[in-house]
């Protein structure tokens, strides 16, 4: 596995849970406003050792309660059931961050019963998708994965950043309303930062509280929908 980075706790990126997190580098998407742009292009970072991290999950028992694996895309990598199901042995719960793109691999750890919560970033409506990620990308696959993720029977959420520049309100409705029959669909405030994959959109705009309220109470017409970030 190539684990670029372990986080010992986290308190927000497993709902209501003590987690530890593990970041896998590589990813098939560019989205510029990414925080991780080192997991997305190999900075030359030296992999952490899966035994170290595994170690260190053994030692934390009691501690955490379970274990969030992000990216990055997770599902890019082939060993990745077989890592979970190391993780799993040591009876903590597992959520994966995904961006979708791998609906077999996706299924492959539903079925086999190895994950307890999926969030699944929704980039944009389809039609916007490639100049969001500043890639190519196949929407039949990302369709296959949220009706899998929808019909899995697991915790799940799905969630979009949102910022002027790449949503409008009526993307953003469209997107809840596709995903009438989801768990959860999270609106994340799109927050500046140096570390960024596309520097210039450190000065980009966001949307402010009382507009990102009004298109959650929108969106919450069609599924359960909330604000993060703000």
């Amino acid at each position: 596995m190539q684990i670029r980075g372990f986080q010992k706790t986290s308190l927000i990126d497993y709902p209501e849970k003590i987690c530890s997190v593990i970041f896998l580098s590589g990813c098939n998407f560019r989205c510029g406003y990414c925080h991780n742009p080192g997991l997305v292009i190999d900075d030359g970072s030296q992999d952490i050792l899966e035994d170290y991290v595994i170690n260190k999950l053994e030692e934390r028992k009691g501690l955490v309660d379970s274990v969030c694996i992000t990216g990055g895309e997770p599902t890019l990598h082939k060993d990745l059931p077989r890592f979970i199901k190391r993780i799993k042995d040591r009876k903590l719960k597992v959520k994966l961050d995904t961006n979708g793109s791998n609906p077999e691999m996706l299924k492959h750890l539903i079925d086999n019963k190895l994950l307890d919560f999926i969030a699944m970033d929704i980039k944009n409506v389809f039609e916007k998708y490639e100049q969001t990620i500043n890639t190519k990308v196949n929407n039949d696959l990302l369709k296959e994965s949220i009706k899998a993720v929808i019909r899995s029977g697991l915790e799940h959420e799905f969630r979009t950043t949102v910022l002027p520049k790449l949503h409008k309100k009526e993307d953003i409705l469209k997107i809840a309303k596709s995903l009438a029959g989801a768990n959860k669909y999270v609106l994340q405030q799109f927050v500046a930062a140096e570390k960024m994959l596309d520097k210039s959109y450190i000065t980009e705009e966001k949307y402010n509280e009382e507009e990102l309220e009004a298109i959650k109470n929108e969106c919450s017409k069609y599924v359960k929908t909330e604000i993060r970030n703000i």
